[in-house]
């Protein structure tokens, strides 16, 4: 009796470590705070888990640097980042999808911003300043616009003078610009009014618009059978624009994607 008994339990924890072991982790770049990116990603992960017949466990990384982190270690199977942090994971992940939302779909373009007294009008005027970036792995806060000034004669690094947003935070950047920390800053073109109730009104204004990138990534660890990226794809797409999934993730829809799609971000990086 002892032995069944013992057999039993040993049944029961190897069924409840294979069932652990089948919990697949779903997480996005953390560009927000805990609790809209909770509620950004908990509908996405019921979805496919109810779609796929998988179980999507959704998760939040500390920063940055260690969502990447996550993801390389394999840590993660489905993320959700800007274009950089995807080629700088594209070695373990691979976008299976490109989010589509507001005007420019599944492309979306940084600004830059200064106080209306700066006296910066144009691109050139930016020579010697002081730039506020969200930071080096923001696409609509850094690259974007540092490749408009790279096709105006422009090395940001190099002729300009830079510092990054306390949290990464695109609301930083407007507030530094507002109250004159800084000459100039790079943000996002969605993101423009994202720190008015902070601001004294008129205190910023958007210099000029740049450079058109691929849209966030939905990318999937490499090591996932061709069948379940398939199945996660097939999902994604059929998604309406009314969902609850696309409506928690502020987007219109997802599109079919390929690795090559994002080239020109490695191009920026060289």
């Amino acid at each position: 009796m002892k032995k069944i008994v013992l057999f039993v339990l040993i049944l029961v924890c190897v069924c409840s470590g294979v069932t652990q072991a089948e919990d697949k982790k779903l997480s996005m770049l953390p560009r927000y705070f805990p609790d809209k990116l909770t509620a950004m990603i908990v509908p996405l992960a019921t979805y496919l888990s109810s779609e796929t017949g998988m179980s999507f466990k959704p998760v939040l990384t500390e920063n940055f640097a260690n969502y990447e982190l996550e993801l390389l270690k394999g840590n993660i199977t489905i993320g959700y980042q800007n274009p950089l942090v995807y080629v700088n994971i594209s070695s373990i992940h691979e976008v299976i999808a490109t989010a589509v939302k507001g005007d420019g779909g599944d492309k979306f373009r940084g600004i830059i911003i200064s106080r209306p007294d700066s006296g910066i009008s144009r691109i050139a005027a930016l020579k010697g300043k002081k730039i506020m970036i969200v930071s080096k792995t923001s696409a609509g806060g850094f690259l974007s616009q540092k490749l408009t000034l790279k096709e105006n004669g422009l090395d940001v690094e190099r002729d300009c003078t830079l510092s990054v947003a306390a949290d990464n935070r695109q609301e930083n950047v407007i507030i530094s610009v507002s109250i004159g920390d800084v000459d100039a800053g790079f943000i996002r073109e969605s993101e423009l009014h994202k720190a008015d109730e902070f601001i004294i009104p008129g205190s910023v204004k958007a210099v000029v618009k740049t450079s058109w990138l691929p849209n966030w990534a939905l990318s999937v660890n490499k090591d996932l059978h061709k069948k379940q990226k398939d199945a996660i794809q097939g999902a994604l797409l059929k998604l309406e624009s009314d969902s609850t999934v696309l409506k928690a993730m502020e987007l219109k829809s997802f599109i079919a994607a390929t690795d090559s799609d994002y080239d020109i971000i490695r191009t920026l990086k060289e």
